[in-house]
């Protein structure tokens, strides 16, 4: 079941304050408040998706392909369209766990700030 309060969920509805690159009606951007690298922001779906998997198996085509258009300008806006790293973690795997329950990618350029493996997020 999808948790309605986790963090993400409140950023969506404007509770809690983030510092937004972009936007669409189906999805949106903002820095990690804890990057690992120079650029470091998360890409999610308004929708009330788990992950990556419900996202893919339940959002309607328009839901997906406003994702997948935020993805790509946030990476053009961050310049790194050519060059960056791509992390979507799904529950509580062997190395990397997904700590906040609503489908997001990490979208990760630049330099390094902290080791990788701190992007168990």
């Amino acid at each position: 079941m999808y948790d309605k309060n986790n963090i993400f969920a409140k950023i969506i509805r404007g509770e809690i304050p983030c510092n937004r690159v972009y936007e669409n009606d189906f999805a949106m951007s903002f820095y990690d408040v804890n990057p690992i690298a120079s650029t470091h922001v998360l890409v999610v779906p308004k929708g009330e998706y788990k992950n990556m998997f419900e996202f893919v198996n339940n959002a309607s085509a328009q839901e997906q392909a406003d994702f997948w258009s935020c993805l790509t300008e946030t990476a053009r806006i961050e310049n790194c369209i050519d060059g960056c790293n791509l992390i979507a973690n799904v529950g509580n795997g062997t190395f990397f766990y997904q700590s906040v329950p609503h489908f997001h990618i990490h979208l990760i350029a630049g330099d390094k700030k902290q080791d990788f493996s701190d992007i168990a997020k």
